[in-house]
């Protein structure tokens, strides 16, 4: 089993910045691979960003390109979401995920149904 934790989430203006952290527990951290997905009221679980067991590849939605950056820290079992210049648009409930195992240099999942276990997910809220 694996427990997945998120945090940072919170209310912020248009432009301003957000962390989001996603603490893991259970098998190895380090052999998972990780995402990050969003949700808005009334819509599907979209994707946002996943990277790779060793950090080294990642992968990101268009609508987050060059603003979000994902990262990981296997020492810590935690996974990152660095949100910059957030817009009204971003507000959404996130959510984080572990694809277990994954198989070193396969392709980077970015759908929900790759992935095995998610956190409860933490309410962003961007206002204009």
């Amino acid at each position: 089993q694996v427990q997945l934790v998120e945090s940072g989430g919170g209310l912020v203006q248009a432009g301003g910045s957000l962390r989001l952290s996603c603490a893991a527990a259970g098998r190895a951290f380090s052999t998972y691979a990780m995402g990050w997905f969003r949700q808005a009221p009334g819509k599907e679980r979209e994707f946002v960003a996943t990277i790779s067991w060793s950090g080294v590849r990642t992968n990101s939605a268009d609508s987050v390109k060059g603003r979000f950056t994902i990262s990981r820290d296997n020492a810590k079992n935690t996974l990152y979401l660095q949100m910059n210049s957030l817009k009204p648009e971003d507000t959404a409930v996130y959510y984080c995920a572990a694809k277990v195992p994954y198989m070193s240099g396969s392709p980077l999942p970015r759908h929900p149904y790759e992935y095995d276990y998610w956190g409860q997910g933490t309410q962003v809220t961007v206002s204009s």
